[in-house]
């Protein structure tokens, strides 16, 4: 059974930054295509960045030019690095895997708060 282990939220200001982290175990993130989601207080879920098994990532527009999403094979997890922090930012934020490397979803992690104060 694969886990997903999301890290890295918090408090921040905003325009700072904040990276998280999601470690795998039980497979590995390097077969799956990795998406990174975020839910805010009373809205649906939104994509954010997707990191496929081959080619090129891809951002929403909400997040282009400030977010990066990378993967450590060695250490078998993915990352978000967000930067340019903005209060429109806060929410939980989730990693999902997908072993098709389509939309549906396999493995979800448990999601980490990330606060951004102005």
């Amino acid at each position: 059974q694969v886990q997903l282990v999301e890290s890295g939220g918090g408090l921040v200001r905003s325009g700072g930054s904040l990276r998280l982290s999601c470690a795998a175990s039980g497979g590995t993130v390097s077969n799956y295509r990795m998406d990174w989601y975020r839910q805010a207080p009373g809205a649906e879920r939104e994509f954010l960045a997707r990191l496929p098994r081959f080619g090129t990532t891809t951002y929403a527009d909400s997040v282009q030019g400030r977010f990066i999403i990378s993967r450590d094979n060695a250490k078998n997890t993915v990352y978000l690095e967000m930067n340019s922090l903005k209060p429109e930012d806060t929410a939980v934020y989730y990693c999902a895997a997908s072993v098709r490397g389509t939309v549906v979803f396999d493995y979800w992690g448990q999601g980490t708060q990330v606060t951004v104060s102005s």
